[in-house]
């Protein structure tokens, strides 16, 4: 029987001092400590792969050509379209306990690939393997994160999220400062391959994570949709539904638009600071540690803002205005490059911009997905995230390499983002408000069937 207000509780399981402890920095609930536990294991393990890739692949896709960039774009967004209906096949014949270790165990299998070649390859080969790991990571680094986020939301129900999320987005940051600091600190002394085998090893400790939140999810209570599978199902339908079902739904095509306009203005942002970077630091290895540095200054503002203010933020205003500060905060800071492009604009701009995404937009965004079936979490979610999302990229690459030929500068492209930016914060608020008709609509639906 639900509770007034349409939240159901959860059975107590987890221990009353920790609840209190955590207490002190977000809302949880006895019941949810342990699986709060074991997400953010899931998600530090992931990131923190990421983030020892991540500088290693910004540095070899400078050192294949800045001219380049705009193809290993294009490379990127082919691949996606490779890996997407396969993906929703297993979706579709296999278990959440099957089908997501064998895709986090692909990946790891690919990265001892690319170690090995590294280890093997001479001077010539280390261009033409760069430019593969470029656009490999690229593809990995939104299929992993899709993939984790996926498993919470269909965990965790709307209200839970709510409070949570911004939480469970913290296990993520301190595993991006983890992986950041490790390539920063290694990157000059420690062969890449090395690197590599490491996060190969963080990808299994996520799977184990996995593991130990799936055997806790059926104590966590989720409303389930009419028709959908049970979390120990194969959810079935078909391996094409993520596209055909996203582009009959005007509410997950508006996801997808948000994604779209996010994705467009980063790729802006992205390349202006690889530009900057070659022309600042000619040396591989600084190249390699300016960008982990970055990362880490990002990582450490967004900690903050996960910790203290994303969860008080969405409960006091709410999801639609909680989507629209990203936006906001971009108008005010492409609006600020077009009269200032300097190397202190653009970096200060990229790390507010990023820690904003990865501290309220992300996880607010998650929230979203609460609130459709459980086909659309994994198949929808995933083409949405992963080929919407490098579609972005192929957008915003290409927009700038046309401003560039036309022989204008970091001035036109900022212009250009101002008003993209604008009909990105109006998308937010209709997103947010149809995310919460929705929520009264299944609340209703449940109340009516309570015995």
């Amino acid at each position: 029987m639900s509770s007034p207000g349409g939240v159901v509780p959860v059975p107590v399981y987890g221990g009353v001092r920790a609840t209190h402890w955590l207490g002190r920095l977000v809302d949880v609930r006895p019941g949810e400590v342990p699986a709060l536990a074991w997400s953010w294991a899931y998600i530090f393990s992931i990131l923190a792969a990421y983030y020892v890739l991540r500088p290693i692949r910004d540095q070899m896709g400078i050192a294949g050509g800045l001219e380049n960039l705009p193809w290993l774009f294009t490379g990127t967004l082919v691949g996606m379209l490779a890996l997407n209906v396969p993906f929703a096949w297993l979706v579709k014949t296999l278990p959440r306990a099957r089908f997501v270790p064998l895709t986090y165990r692909f990946f790891a299998a690919n990265i001892l690939l690319f170690a090995a070649a590294l280890y093997l390859a001479g001077p010539e080969g280390d261009v033409w393997i760069g430019r593969a790991f470029f656009i490999w990571l690229s593809i990995f680094n939104l299929f992993v994160v899709s993939v984790f986020w996926a498993t919470i939301v269909d965990v965790f129900s709307t209200e839970q999220g709510k409070r949570l999320f911004g939480f469970i987005a913290a296990g993520a940051t301190l595993g991006a400062i983890a992986g950041s600091a490790t390539t920063a600190i290694l990157a000059r002394d420690v062969p890449t391959w090395v690197l590599l085998v490491g996060a190969a090893v963080l990808l299994e400790v996520a799977v184990f994570s996995m593991r130990g939140l799936a055997r806790l999810s059926d104590r966590l209570h989720q409303r389930p949709v009419a028709g959908d599978a049970g979390p120990a199902d194969a959810i079935g339908g078909s391996a094409f539904a993520g596209i055909t079902r996203t582009f009959r739904s005007p509410y997950l095509l508006n996801i997808g638009l948000f994604l779209l306009l996010f994705s467009v203005t980063s790729t802006f942002l992205y390349f202006e600071q690889a530009g900057i970077a070659k022309k600042s630091f000619p040396d591989r290895g600084a190249q390699t540690a300016f960008f982990a540095t970055v990362d880490l200054l990002v990582n450490g503002l967004t900690l903050g803002v996960q910790f203290f203010l994303t969860g008080r933020i969405v409960r006091r205003i709410g999801v639609g205005p909680s989507l629209a500060l990203l936006p906001a905060a971009s108008i005010l800071g492409f609006a600020a490059l077009a009269v200032s492009p300097t190397i202190t604009a653009i970096v200060v701009f990229q790390v507010l911009r990023r820690a904003g995404n990865f501290a309220i937009a992300r996880p607010i965004r998650e929230v979203l997905f609460t609130v459709v079936p459980r086909e659309d979490r994994y198949k929808a979610k995933n083409f949405l995230d992963t080929v919407v999302y490098r579609t972005g990229d192929q957008i915003g690459a290409w927009s700038f390499a046309g401003i560039a030929a036309l022989g204008l500068g970091s001035t036109a492209v900022a212009v250009t983002a101002v008003p993209l930016s604008i009909a990105w914060l109006v998308n937010s608020l209709w997103l947010g408000r149809r995310q919460e008709a929705r929520q009264r609509e299944s609340e209703a639906q449940a109340e009516a069937s309570s015995p």
